[in-house]
């Protein structure tokens, strides 16, 4: 047996990877399946299909790392590229698993590519049982990933990936809750489990953990939680708007943003809080007193921060990005103005359109999440198009090769309903000549 040469293959990241030509081979028949599952979409061959994603499930067994990765890869470009819920409703425990095992015994590369995965299993088959089973399974191995605090690519993986099939699969506010204080932990470790060794986030960490927070922290809703229990999260993101690093500033605004939304900083009074142990100020107005000290701080920051000058060297483009969106969060705070935004989906009339906080921040997590894949998933997945109320014309969204499938189909659906009129009609024509013989 001669010796395996190897070959430079483009990683995920964009970076050059060296691996065994038998696993570069393993990679170019991937890609070779990805581009098969296109035709066969297409062509609408179901079984071609499912041999193609069977294909990738089989290399997931694989004891060669490197071979796992690269079968990662195709799925999850194939999440991305399709929308698979038929082809994977009945398999997704068994990629749930695989996908838990590689973030278990994977290199942090083949655990960054099955978080994703796993993320992105959640967003095909949608809301019900089986992404809350999602949620469930994937829970502890995510949660013990943010707990180990491993390099940064793995844990804004884990908390992405958290953010997501908790978005998705979580059937009240404890479960909701559960993540949330999993991702607090990581943005404040003070305040978490482990506080034998304060670990401090890495500012990439930092920003990714809140703006998760801030997505999952859009689903409370209606839910009405006590003002007591935000003060002290509420405070500790307004000192993140002094932080050095611009991401970070900027996600701790956003995350601020949706607190004044969900009116987290309001204090509501009974007849008996105003006051206590005789004419001394009683906790609630205490709590109202420290609340509005905090809006005015927010205030002033997010006006500093949206007039900041730029010095010598400074990112342009990030420091109009920054202005921008403490502008919009002043606006908000001071005058109540939302802010909008609407992005084009398809053809003249499809455009998604987002006019609060919490579905901007839905709307610029799920795009960075998705990446390529977010017009393919607002067109055509049902969960998304629920999220943010899209009602598309489903003919303009289409290739034209679909075009006809879902032609062919409207014009079989008028066949059928014809001919069930006119089956109506005979049967009623017969019953009318039955009472006359009579």
């Amino acid at each position: 047996m001669g010796k395996s040469k190897k070959s430079k293959v483009r990683g995920v990241g964009g970076g050059d990877d060296l691996i065994d030509s038998s696993d570069a081979d393993s990679v170019g028949s991937s890609s070779t399946a990805l581009s098969d599952l296109s035709m066969s979409y297409a062509t609408e061959h179901v079984g071609s299909q499912e041999f193609i994603l069977d294909k990738y499930i089989d290399a997931l067994y694989e004891k060669r790392g490197s071979t796992r990765e690269a079968a990662l890869s195709q799925l999850v470009d194939a999440f991305e590229s399709f929308i698979l819920h038929g082809l994977v409703e009945n398999k997704y425990a068994t990629l749930l698993s695989l996908f838990n095992s590689s973030i278990k015994k994977g290199s942090t590369k083949e655990a960054c590519l099955a978080s994703r995965a796993i993320g992105l299993l959640a967003l095909t088959v949608g809301a019900g049982s089986s992404s809350h089973e999602i949620m469930e399974e994937s829970h502890a191995q995510l949660s013990r990933v943010l707990q180990t605090w491993p390099d940064a690519s793995k844990m804004i993986s884990a908390l992405d990936c958290l953010a997501v099939v908790t978005f998705v699969g979580a059937a009240d506010l404890a479960e909701t809750e559960l993540s949330l204080k999993a991702m607090w932990d990581v943005i404040h470790p003070k305040s978490g489990s482990n506080v034998g060794i304060i670990r401090k986030p890495r500012p990439p960490v930092l920003a990714a953990a809140i703006s998760a927070w801030a997505f999952l922290l859009t689903t409370i809703g209606s839910w009405r939680i006590n003002a007591d229990s935000w003060k002290e999260p509420i405070a500790f993101l307004s000192t993140l708007l002094g932080a050095e690093d611009r991401a970070v500033r900027m996600a701790a605004g956003e995350a601020l943003a949706l607190c004044f939304e969900l009116n987290l900083l309001d204090v509501s009074f009974g007849e008996d809080d105003d006051v206590e142990n005789g004419g001394t100020v009683g906790s609630k107005s205490k709590l109202f007193l420290d609340m509005q000290a905090l809006k005015a701080k927010i205030s002033s920051l997010a006006s500093n921060l949206s007039m900041e000058a730029g010095g010598k060297g400074a990112d342009k483009k990030n420091l109009t990005d920054q202005r921008d969106l403490f502008q919009r969060i002043l606006d908000f705070v001071k005058y109540g103005e939302c802010p909008e935004e609407s992005v084009k989906i398809s053809g003249k009339r499809d455009v998604l359109r987002v006019s609060s906080w919490s579905e901007l921040i839905q709307l610029n997590f799920l795009r960075r999440f998705l990446g390529r894949g977010f017009l393919k998933h607002v067109q055509e997945n049902g969960l998304l198009q629920d999220v943010f109320d899209i009602k598309t014309d489903k003919a303009e969204t289409l290739s034209s090769t679909d075009k006809k499938i879902f032609r062919s189909g409207e014009e079989k659906g008028r066949a059928l309903k014809l001919n069930k009129d006119r089956r109506l009609a005979q049967e009623r024509k017969n019953a009318v000549m039955l009472d006359l013989d009579e």
